[in-house]
Order: C-alpha cells, then structure tokens, then sequence
C-alpha cells in the first residue's frame, strides 16, 4: 500500500475527439487522391506501384498475427481511343460528378496527371467538392441500411 500513497491518484475522464464527418471525407479523400498521384508518377517513371498494408490474419496455430501484404489501389484514370487520358475518382463507392453529368476530368497526356491530382485535392481542402462528399456518404449508409 505504501507504493500507491506515491502516486497522485485522482478520478479523470477521458475526451472522446469529435470528428466532423466532413472534415473526415475531405482527408480520406486527400489520402485516396494522393495514393492515385503516386500510382501515376509511378507509372509515368516506368516503376512498379506496389503499396502495402498491415492486415490481421490467423497463422497456423489459430493465433492472430500481423502482417504486411499488397494494397489493392484502382487505377482512377483511363484512356480512350484516342489516347487521351480522363481522370474520375470514386468516395464510398460512388462515382463524383464534379460538376452536373461530368464525372470525368479530361487531362489529356499523361505527364499532366500529377498536376490535375493537385489541383483536385486543392479543391478538396478548400470544401469545394463537399457537398459530392457527403451525398456520397450518405447514400452508402443507405444501402447498407437496407442489406442487413
């Protein structure tokens, strides 16, 4: 007992972090969008994008353990016949329209990929696209709503 009296003992509370649902759309979008910058800056180089991940899985003995295996990160561009390259990107699972019935940034060449993610996550920190953000959201906690 005569190591407790060392101690200052006292009844605390902790503070649970509100997060504003928009605040968290805009920065798991900026983290998606700068996934995507450096999927094409790789490409761009001719290197291979391989991002990984810590998952938890069982081992042999039944034991949770941790380990590190491949991300599967969707490419958020593509070509048409042309060769011009567009750029469209996705938030809970749910293309955006950035504007009405355009979902698709047309950037012409590739090296100029880099450049246009900028600008879009720009757009995304300045609240430019929350509105596409949160219906997104919204409706996905719909669908899952009704599937259970």
């Amino acid at each position: 007992m005569s190591h407790l009296k060392a101690l200052k003992l006292t009844s605390a509370v902790p503070v649970r972090a509100t997060v504003d649902p928009v605040q968290r759309a805009r920065e798991k979008m900026v983290a998606a969008l700068a996934e995507q910058k450096q999927m094409a800056e790789a490409k761009i180089a001719g290197q291979v994008f391989a991002p990984t991940h810590i998952v938890r899985r069982k081992n042999a003995e039944g034991q949770h353990i941790e380990m590190e295996t491949l991300k599967r990160v969707r490419q958020g561009w593509f070509s048409d016949a042309s060769g011009k390259v567009f750029f469209a990107t996705r938030y809970a699972g749910k293309p955006i329209e950035f504007a009405k019935d355009k979902n698709a940034i047309e950037v012409g060449d590739m090296a100029a990929l880099p450049k246009v993610i900028d600008t879009l996550v720009e757009a995304v920190r300045a609240g430019e696209l929350d509105a596409q953000l949160t219906a997104a959201a919204a409706e996905r906690g719909q669908m899952l709503r009704k599937a259970k």
